[in-house]
């Protein structure tokens, strides 16, 4: 309904030279912009506010279609054209079908010095939001978070616009752009051309000079005003509506360069004509042509550029000039008698860029060939690669912004990004400069990364920029490291440090308790080891701590418990106590030697109690678990003595918790023969002084420092720490060995 409320709205335009008028071609929906799959209707109108009557013609991309109708749809892109029987071609309206996420839409038609909406759609549009508009790479004001905005009075430039909006894809949002739209902005009324009814005017004839233009058929009403100029000077009476302006007679002084100046009369829209120059009494050269190779003036930096200026018709010494917009000196001046003339450029620049014209002169006002554009496009120079991170060193988490820039080289430029030659990804700069990428980093993002440039005329290649992630280290694990699983004094201790995560090198530190014992540094993995020759005071809680410049970690703690007796002074305390048993024995045997040398000197041979010495042949062995008795009714016997034996009469023993060591003390003892020969034998119910030993320990509920302490005097007196035990093997109190005469 919109669209056919606009086409009743319509004027009829004008026909000049009797050339038909253009038709129009209108789009419903009325956006030059849709979704791939979607359909757009065309509407081919003739100037009479109605659909065409009769067959219409349509042509895409300049080719004919084979459809008739007046309205048809469409769901290819391309550059569409329609005529009617009654008008001539109408303007191409290029009509997109984009399978992109994001489209922006531009609405149709726009005629110089409108206000057009610009309208940012997603496919699925409630998912879409913060919608920002951009022109030429810069964001418009006022333009956040807006489904349509309103660009005011737009021109026929080649203005890029864009837009971006937030897609919500599951529970993340996803920032996508849409492609750049250059909007198709329609001449409101073509570019006015300055006519003269005589371009050689013969000096006192009327000339007639004609400003024409021609209104779009779409927008009739608009007001037009024009002028018309002789070099710097106003012609007539200034603006006018007419087009038109009679100069009664022409004058040789009326020689000179013509041009007009159309506008609307809100001022909104101004075009200028080429100048025409007119001398009179003269036939001036015509049909001046400028003609650039390359054909089109499409040049890459470096190559050679011809430019070939040529006239209809002219005669005698023709003066050629070449010229570009904004230079006043001209770029060279040939004379010659030819009506062609060329002008070579060597190696062209970035700066040869630029409108050109040539114009010629036989001895007239020089004739000024049209404008020709020359593009000098610049191969890319080698990008530079540059890291923008939150900090001079790169920390897992941190978000790196990859910055890679060509300080030279025509838009658009496609960036691409490498990590170890893999592809990260790719960016555009479609008005120039540089392009970004952004990782988050992890560890394994450390390495070489690079990045290329490419606009078409070949990719360069940066140089490789090396980069080193660095991790935080882990809380560290502390082990204790002893000879034995108990730690005794004298063990040579090592505390070991590792965190298994974090980049090297790593400090490890040391602590007893809140003491400080040392550090040790880590290049390489395996973590570092610090060593302690123990003492009683080594005891109590021992931790460690990992740091490499990003943040310190404390291992829990260790309790360490040192035993007060080292393992070689066990060795020695045993040692000694075997020496002393072995001395008590001998000052025994002893004692037992002086006591049967003085029961033999008393009469009889009585022992000391009364009793009956034996003979000498009848020796009888000592008891060996319990005293013996003598069988008055068994006979004696005298034999030899047999081989002695060691028997232990005490040993070491364990009781309890209290781990003291015990010294084993030996009896010498005979083969039983006849217990009744043996002068020294004690009597049945006689016990004798048991000599006994025991090495006391330090007990275990004893303070580190009591024990110590207490050591110096262990050492001194080594015979206090022992006291008698019998060995538990014996029954009852053990004899001493007798002594016989052989």
């Amino acid at each position: 309904m919109l669209l056919w409320l606009l086409l009743l709205i319509l004027t009829p335009g004008r026909e000049q030279s009797g050339v038909a008028p253009k038709a129009v071609l209108l789009l419903d929906p009325p956006w030059s912009t849709a979704f791939k799959g979607e359909k757009v209707a065309l509407i081919c109108s003739s100037i009479s506010h109605s659909p065409a009557q009769g067959d219409t013609d349509w042509y895409r991309d300049e080719k004919l279609l084979k459809i008739k109708h007046d309205k048809i749809q469409i769901t290819k892109p391309g550059n569409y054209q329609c005529k009617t029987q009654g008008s001539s071609l109408s303007d191409a309206v290029h009509v997109e079908f984009s399978p992109d996420w994001l489209i922006l839409q531009a609405l149709h038609p726009v005629f110089e010095g409108d206000n057009v909406i610009l309208r940012c759609q997603g496919k699925d549009n409630k998912n879409t939001h913060q919608k920002v508009y951009y022109k030429d790479g810069k964001q418009l004001p006022n333009s956040y978070n807006l489904d349509k905005i309103t660009v005011n009075s737009v021109s026929r430039d080649n203005s890029k616009y864009h837009c971006t909006a937030y897609r919500k894809f599951y529970i993340i949002d996803i920032e996508v752009t849409s492609k750049p739209l250059n909007i198709q902005v329609q001449e409101l009324f073509l570019h006015p051309v300055l006519r003269a009814s005589s371009s050689t005017p013969i000096e006192g004839s009327p000339m007639t000079l004609t400003c024409e233009t021609q209104l779009s058929p779409q927008r009739p009403d608009v007001q037009l005003q024009f002028s018309l100029f002789r070099d710097s000077q106003t012609l007539g009476l200034g603006w006018s509506r007419s087009p038109r302006l009679q100069i009664p007679a022409m004058w040789t002084e009326d020689s000179g360069s013509y041009w007009c100046e159309v506008e609307t009369v809100t001022h909104s829209i101004k075009k200028r004509s080429l100048r025409s120059q007119i001398r009179v009494q003269r036939v001036p050269v015509s049909n001046v042509n400028l003609e650039i190779r390359p054909t089109g003036g499409q040049l890459i930096e470096g190559e050679n550029m011809v430019l070939i200026c040529s006239v209809a018709q002219g005669s005698g010494t023709v003066t050629f000039s070449w010229h570009k917009e904004g230079r006043v000196r001209s770029l060279g001046r040939k004379t010659q008698r030819s009506l062609l003339a060329e002008l070579h450029v060597l190696t062209v620049k970035e700066s040869d860029a630029g409108r050109y014209y040539c114009a010629a002169d036989n001895v007239h006002s020089p004739i000024l060939s049209t404008w020709i554009r020359v593009t000098v496009r610049i191969p890319v120079s080698h990008p530079v690669l540059t890291f923008r991170a939150p900090r001079a060193h790169t920390v897992v988490g941190d978000l790196l912004e990859l910055h890679c820039e060509s300080l030279r080289g025509s838009p658009p430029i496609l960036y691409r990004f490498y990590h170890e030659d893999v592809t990260l990804g790719n960016s555009s700069a479609p008005s120039g400069g540089g392009a970004s990428f952004n990782l988050s980093l992890t560890a394994e993002h450390s390495g070489n990364y690079s990045c290329d440039a490419d606009n078409g005329l070949g990719a360069q290649h940066s140089h490789g920029v090396s980069l080193r992630v660095t991790v935080p280290v882990s809380r560290p694990v502390l082990t204790l490291r002893a000879p034995g699983a108990q730690a005794v004094v004298g063990d040579l201790l090592e505390l070991h440090c590792e965190s298994l995560r974090g980049s090297f090198p790593i400090l490890y530190w040391f602590y007893h308790e809140d003491d400080t014992l040392g550090n040790s540094s880590a290049h390489s993995g395996g973590g570092a080891s610090f060593n302690l020759s123990l003492t009683t005071e080594h005891s109590g809680n021992y931790s460690c701590e990992a740091d490499n410049g990003l943040g310190a970690q404390h291992s829990k703690v260790v309790t360490l418990n040192v035993t007060g007796t080292s393992r070689n002074r066990t060795g020695l305390t045993a040692a000694g106590i075997t020496g002393l048993v072995l001395s008590i024995l001998v000052l025994a045997a002893a004692a037992a030697l002086l006591h049967y040398a003085r029961a033999r000197r008393k009469p009889g041979g009585l022992s000391a109690t009364g009793t009956s010495s034996h003979s000498p042949g009848e020796c009888q062995e000592p008891s060996s678990s319990r005293p013996s008795r003598i069988d008055p009714q068994e006979p004696t016997h005298s034999k030899p003595l047999a081989p002695m034996e060691l028997e232990p009469m005490y040993s070491n023993v364990s009781p309890g918790d209290s781990n003291p060591i015990y010294s084993r003390i030996w009896s010498i003892q005979h083969k039983k023969e006849n217990s009744a020969n043996c002068p020294m034998m004690h009597q049945e119910h006689e016990e004798l002084t048991v000599l006994y030993s025991e090495l006391k320990n330090t007990h275990p509920d004893d303070s580190a420092g009591e024990a110590s302490s207490r050591g110096r005097a262990h050492e001194e007196d080594d015979e206090e720490n022992y006291e008698n035990i019998l060995n538990p093997r014996k029954n009852k109190v053990q004899d001493f060995p007798c002594l016989c005469n052989t």
